[in-house]
């Protein structure tokens, strides 16, 4: 069995995982996976302390961003401060243009308002086919999700395989934390954030389908806020190719 077999053994019992601090975990993947980690990072709060923890276990460890090329300003703002904090770069990975020109052929720049079919081809195109390639010949990647961000996530687990791309592991460290607990992170460490936070965007993504919201409203209610809940995923985290180890 490789290397990262160790990981998957622990992960065997459903839920085992879940005593086990974020930090631990992340750790533990640096040593067990070396190379094959990678961090996908949104810049989102999570991410932030998900960046903050990987780069304190491996400051060269890969970490890649998905740029859309409908990303907020501040969002390229919080990647130059990050970028500077931890004095490295970061992979980006970017849609194909012949993908991209046939989805802006076939919708338009804003069809992905049209339907639920439109927006997550617009999805497709800039995030999912991306992240595939990002993925290529790692053996597992973190994220910053988080079982209280929406209905779509309640059933979050710590550790899955993930076999839309390949059977690798994906692990959510965070999957336990509460918003609260995030924050609290944020400003004990003193980590940079997107100041769309500080104006009502609980969740950022693309800036034409992302909008601030009210405190009372689900933390993701405004992604796409003209879809019902159970459809806002764009496809990078969807549940049905998935299974729990």
């Amino acid at each position: 069995m490789g290397a990262e077999a160790t990981l998957l053994r622990s992960a065997v019992v459903p839920g085992s995982l879940d005593s086990i601090t974020a930090e631990t975990l992340v750790r533990r993947a640096v040593q067990e996976f070396g190379a094959g980690l990678t961090f996908a990072c949104s810049f989102g709060a999570e991410d932030m302390v998900i960046m903050d923890m990987l780069l304190a276990a491996d400051r060269n460890a890969s970490v890649f961003v998905l740029d859309t090329g409908r990303l907020h300003q501040e969002t390229h703002d919080l990647i130059a401060k990050a970028a500077s904090r931890w004095d490295r770069q970061f992979t980006f990975f970017v849609p194909e243009a012949g993908a991209l020109e046939a989805l802006l052929a076939a919708q338009g720049t804003n069809g992905f308002y049209d339907s639920v079919e439109a927006r997550k081809a617009c999805c497709r195109v800039r995030k999912v086919e991306p992240l595939a390639r990002a993925l290529a010949g790692k053996t597992a990647w973190l994220t910053g999700l988080r079982r209280g961000q929406s209905v779509t996530r309640t059933e979050l687990a710590v550790a899955e395989v993930d076999a839309a791309h390949g059977g690798i592991v994906k692990l959510n460290p965070l999957a336990e934390w509460s918003e609260v607990r995030v924050w609290d992170y944020i400003r004990e460490r003193g980590l940079p954030y997107s100041t769309l936070h500080d104006r009502g965007f609980p969740s950022v993504g693309c800036a034409p389908c992302t909008r601030a919201v009210r405190r009372i409203e689900e933390l993701r209610s405004g992604r796409w806020w003209w879809e019902e809940p159970e459809h806002k995923e764009c496809g990078l985290h969807g549940r049905a190719p998935n299974y729990t180890i």
